[in-house]
């Protein structure tokens, strides 16, 4: 399995925009994506305002693909989110079981 880990900066005054975006488009999308064994929402606290996180575990790395495409170590960006986004960071790891 794989830990995709996407963090996303808005620009400053758009993040009750981008955070309609996040739970009215994003997250149900995410959430009914094939492949997708969890998903993990984090909305910004009072030290980082601007700042969102979603942690998915995927399947396999075919379903990941599937979503984002080959060159899945870039940021999958939905149109709707593009002009709200100031910065994109992402990573991926190897699903280790504690």
């Amino acid at each position: 399995m794989i830990m995709r880990v996407f963090q996303v900066s808005t620009h400053a005054g758009k993040e009750a925009e981008f955070g309609r975006f996040f739970h009215e488009t994003a997250i149900p999308l995410m959430r009914s994506t094939p492949g997708i064994v969890s998903v993990t929402f984090g909305a910004p606290r009072a030290e980082s305002p601007t700042e969102f996180c979603v942690v998915m575990v995927w399947q396999d790395l075919e379903s990941l693909k599937a979503f984002v495409g080959e060159d899945y170590t870039n940021a999958h960006v939905h149109p709707d989110e593009a002009d709200l986004v100031r910065a994109r960071t992402i990573a991926h790891y190897e699903m280790v079981e504690a």
